[in-house]
């Protein structure tokens, strides 16, 4: 799919977005809150954090002036253990076709954010903020963890063109921020090719000063070939240091702290150890889509490059070299080589390759088990669903909704199919649109939060996800887990579209936090009034009656109401976490329910 292509497809899915919130809903989007731009924002940060780039991310609007100073922001994502922010700054145009975005504007928005950074880090913000901002929590946590943050990342989101994606780093009390552009074009290489790490190549040859010596085996007769190495610490470290997270993007499992037995005794090693590195630990296994072979700098073979590495086992080992050296300066990392195993992939499709990578991170990990949840692509419940979303139509006989059964393969069945331009339109405009998808994060999200289990979906997708994956997988030796059938899919699909016509209900409600106020809105309605509801009926007309809009509206501005008044100073986002959240909520008082919805059996009493 080309750039300008990708653009109107986003565009699509941004007022996709914006006429399900006004087809009906009733009500104006209200002042001068900043809709498309924060449905933009909320779009781009969801993606983000899907691949791996940052943390569960928050939609929060905040825009003031501070004396003659501007600040901005649009959202932020906080790591579990309150040691990486990322915070984010929205440039929404609306733009059809590809446009340029001069320098100046990005650099401006980036300082409006670190502005914004700089006063919460002193505490001159708080202070001065009125306590019902739903930027105040936010503005007290980074004041309070602030000294705690090893990373700290300002992006600034844009539907056009940037020449620079990133500035020169700033320092704020002792702390390094660095600035970065998210624009059309690096989103377009992450959505429409499904393959995020392509903008990851290694140059060890200038990181190092030399190739990395190797043995290289050829993979003739299979589909990828293979290659040990050792890599240095302080090579590993720069690696870390200028991708990050996007590093692990293919990595079973995220990284989060230096607090884990395993992690601890890495650290402990490169303190006391650091000669003895090599011998004490497993390594890492890492895959890549090309490599280019030279020689060593003592005439031997050598690996001067590679594109797309990822790190599918030892993320926790790269990880802990980066941050115990960031912790300790004096942990000497140029004694330290980690051995590697190395698997260049010639798979023919993406299928193919994510059930390869799948299963190179679970028996190449030596470290930590790995469970079954964590490699459920090829599980037969996601084949049975893919299956399912590919033969059942929707009411009108023409549409589908799409599960994402593989990362990128919605893009993939768009440029398969889509082989005109016609042919590409009516795909996503009566088929399969980019409003019907739904990927394995997203199915189990709306089924706890239709299971009242508001508290872990608030916890983020993937945890969310582990958690309704361990509900499907029956334990060893017992009978597999029923596949669902159609009636159960069409059940599915209509719990997919409460949620999201309820989120687009909530979304232009309040300026931050409209994500966990949805989430425990629908769960309310699956306690208040779930053994009567007609999920059927939804199925039938793709859509809620105005009454249920009208109920849910109500009740979100009470549940809003009783999360703040409950949360005791936390940040909506962290109480809602908790299951003394969902006590609280469930058990407080609401408008009651309104006659006349129609997707609501009549009570018997």
């Amino acid at each position: 799919m080309e750039l300008n292509e990708f653009l109107r497809q986003t565009q699509s899915e941004v007022q996709s977005e914006i006429g399900e919130r006004l087809g009906g809903a009733g009500g104006g989007l209200g002042g001068t809150y900043p809709y498309p731009e924060s449905v933009f924002a909320e779009i781009v940060m969801q993606h983000m954090s899907e691949i791996g780039m940052t943390f569960e991310p928050e939609v929060c609007h905040y825009s003031a002036k501070s004396g003659n100073a501007q600040l901005r922001l649009s959202g932020f994502a906080v790591s579990d253990d309150a040691d990486q922010l990322d915070l984010f700054v929205s440039l929404y145009n609306g733009v059809e076709t590809v446009q340029p975005i001069a320098d100046s504007e990005t650099k401006t928005a980036a300082e409006q954010c670190f502005r914004f950074l700089t006063k919460c880090a002193t505490g001159n913000l708080a202070s001065k903020m009125d306590e019902s901002n739903d930027a105040y929590a936010l503005a007290l946590t980074i004041q309070a963890c602030y000294a705690e943050l090893d990373q700290i990342r300002i992006y600034v989101l844009t539907d056009r063109q940037a020449k620079a994606k990133n500035f020169k780093a700033r320092e704020v009390n002792g702390k390094t921020v660095k600035l970065e552009v998210m624009d059309i074009e690096r989103l377009h290489r992450h959505w429409s090719e499904g393959k995020p790490r392509d903008e990851l190549v290694v140059n060890f040859s200038e990181v190092c000063g030399d190739a990395l010596p190797c043995v290289y085996i050829p993979g003739e007769m299979i589909d990828y070939d293979y290659a040990l190495t050792v890599i240095p610490g302080e090579a590993l470290y720069f690696v870390y240091e200028k991708y990050g997270a996007r590093l692990l993007e293919a990595n079973v499992r995220s990284f989060l702290s230096t607090t884990g037995k395993v992690n601890k005794g890495i650290r402990d090693t490169l303190r006391d150890d650091p000669e003895r590195f090599m011998a004490y630990n497993n390594g890492i296994v890492v895959v890549a889509d090309e490599i280019l072979l030279g020689k060593t700098n003592s005439g031997g073979p050598g690996i001067l490059w590679l594109k797309g590495m990822q790190i599918v086992n030892g993320g926790q080992t790269t990880a802990s070299i980066y941050f115990s050296k960031k912790k300790s300066p004096e942990v000497d990392l140029r004694q330290v080589r980690v051995p590697a195993k190395i698997i260049i992939l010639h798979t023919k499709d993406e299928a193919s390759e994510e059930a390869l990578i799948s299963n190179i991170s679970k028996f190449a990990n030596s470290q930590n088990s790995v469970k079954q949840s964590d490699l459920s692509a090829n599980m037969p419940f996601h084949i049975e669903m893919e299956k399912l979303a590919l033969t059942t139509y929707c009411p009108d006989g023409i549409g589908r909704w799409f599960y994402e059964r593989a990362t990128g393969s919605y893009s993939t069945m768009l440029s398969r199919e889509g082989t005109t331009p016609a042919k590409l339109k009516h795909l996503k405009e009566h088929v399969t649109p980019p409003s019907r998808k739904i990927t394995k994060t997203d199915l189990a999200k709306f089924m706890n939060v239709w299971d009242q289990k508001p508290e872990l979906v608030s916890l983020g997708l993937q945890k969310n996800f582990d958690k309704f994956m361990t509900g499907l997988t029956e334990p060893e030796g017992h009978a597999p887990a029923q596949l669902p059938d159609v009636l159960t899919y069409k059940t599915m699909i209509a719990k997919a579209i409460l949620f999201k016509k309820t989120h687009a209900l909530v979304r232009p409600l309040f300026p931050a936090f409209q994500g966990n106020v949805a989430v425990y809105v629908i769960s309310l309605l699956a306690n208040r009034a779930g053994d009567r509801m007609e999920l059927n009926r939804i199925w039938l007309h793709q859509d809620i009656s105005g009454p249920l809009r009208s109920q849910l509206q109500t009740w979100a501005v009470e549940v809003n109401e009783v999360l703040h008044r409950t949360s005791g100073g936390k940040m909506i986002s962290e109480w809602a976490k908790k299951l003394e959240c969902w006590d609280a909520v469930r058990k407080a008082s609401y408008s009651p329910i309104q006659d006349g919805i129609p997707e609501l059996r009549q009570s018997n009493n």
